[in-house]
């Protein structure tokens, strides 16, 4: 066995290729030493590489390997049903390229660590080395990948929009304010002024995947300060419908590509089931919903609170869908002007053209047909006492601007239900009030 620091062979099979070879041939491999199983003469090594894990067999000289280390291992592959994929590779050479310096602090080896939350996420460095919580981030980039795919094959353009704002987009106070050379500035609450920009200056269609910061001391499962957002708006369109249609298509292709791709890894690694929706999704106006959840399981709300949908129904309408609908997803419409946005448009009642969708009990969209007119829109802003905080974004539609709409969801909520993880898990480093590193 060599211990080296300096470069290898540039070319080295992937986990795939090996698995792929006959008894006899030969491969190299890079990879970090994720158990290792001693029977005495011989020693199994679990290798990881970015697909899996690959067992390889030690003896002689090459016995000197720990866990944590990171190493090249070239030799013979050997066919057999036992072994992770049915192959191995039985080591002819192993090179250290980087010793691990002290014993590993967690059990990186088992499915499931049994650590508290607190120690996982201060050990984030070591515990995604576990293939439970690596698997989360595979799953989350293939459910990005499902939706850019379907988005590109739609004419759909992928735009980055800037992070650093001179004003927000939702009005209220949950924004990170921060000195931008001697000027006020803040961290972007969503893309949505620019998304808009984006249809005055005849994008069409445009989609993007960037992070979304909210300053709210919330605690729960499902928040943090800093989450990675999908956002899309598109023209022309003729009422929101065609937003919950858009989002129908979208969230249908994800899923089913998820499925196909990790559904069994998802059941055997997380004992969820990956349901691919059936289209069109229920609908439900929100007044309606909540005589449904007090009909149901006698849930009731004060007046004062109906403009809204309170955590609580967010949670019991899950039920509620399952029971009438047979489905997962909902689509509630009909919220109180008062709780929209100002650039939402409302109809001839003054009721917001828009919808949120909720998956498994959980919001995980707002969507709407904006307000493209500029005369009615500066008096939605007036109304909420936004027109000088908003004049630039206003300034976007006094040159025309077509009939448009989109929506906006958490990349890490929507994985976070897919996998009934905590908000936590699915991030790959999580912020929250009381953290920032590491």
């Amino acid at each position: 066995m060599k211990t080296m620091t300096g470069k290898t062979e540039s070319r080295h099979s992937t986990l795939a290729e090996v698995l792929a070879m006959e008894t006899g041939d030969q491969a190299a491999v890079h990879g970090m030493v994720h158990t290792l199983r001693d029977l005495g003469d011989v020693r199994f090594a679990l290798l990881r590489m970015p697909q899996g894990v690959l067992q390889c067999v030690l003896s002689g000289d090459d016995m000197d390997v720990r866990d944590g280390d990171a190493v090249m291992i070239a030799g013979e592959v050997v066919r057999d049903e036992r072994a992770p994929g049915g192959a191995e590779l039985h080591a002819e050479k192993v090179e250290v390229l980087s010793r691990a310096a002290e014993a590993m602090p967690v059990p990186i080896g088992k499915n499931k660590m049994n650590l508290s939350l607190d120690t996982e996420l201060s050990l984030r460095f070591v515990t995604l080395r576990n293939l439970r919580k690596r698997a989360v981030f595979k799953i989350q980039e293939g459910i990005v990948r499902g939706f850019r795919e379907t988005l590109q094959r739609e004419g759909f353009t992928e735009i980055h929009s800037p992070k650093i704002v001179a004003q927000n987009a939702e009005g209220g106070a949950n924004l990170f304010r921060m000195e931008y050379f001697g000027r006020r500035a803040y961290l972007a609450q969503s893309p949505q002024f620019y998304k808009q920009m984006a249809m005055a200056a005849g994008f069409e269609r445009i989609f993007e995947t960037g992070p979304v910061f909210r300053a709210e001391k919330s605690y729960t499962n499902k928040h943090s300060t800093e989450f990675s957002g999908f956002d899309l708006e598109f023209s022309y369109i003729t009422s929101f419908k065609d937003v919950m249609k858009m989002e129908e298509e979208l969230l249908t292709a994800g899923l089913k590509a998820v499925k196909e791709n990790y559904g069994d890894q998802i059941k055997e690694l997380f004992g969820q089931e990956v349901i691919v929706p059936t289209t069109p999704f229920p609908v439900v106006k929100l007044a309606d919903l909540y005589k449904g959840l007090e009909e149901e399981f006698g849930y009731k709300v004060d007046e004062s609170e109906k403009g809204d949908l309170t955590t609580e129904a967010e949670r019991l309408s899950y039920e509620w869908v399952k029971k009438h609908y047979g489905h997962e997803f909902l689509f509630i419409t009909d919220y109180s002007a008062e709780k929209r946005a100002f650039y939402h448009m409302r109809d001839e009642n003054g009721v917001p053209q828009g919808y949120d969708l909720i998956w498994r009990g959980v919001e995980i969209t707002t969507g709407a047909q904006r307000e493209h007119r500029y005369d009615v829109l500066k008096k939605q802003a007036e109304e909420k006492g936004l027109a000088e905080d908003v004049k630039f974004y206003l300034e976007f539609f006094q040159y025309g601007c077509p009939p448009h709409g989109g929506f906006g969801l958490g990349i890490d909520r929507l994985t976070m239900l897919l996998c009934g993880q905590s908000i936590k898990d699915a991030e790959f480093l999580f912020r929250g009030p009381n953290r920032l590193t590491p």
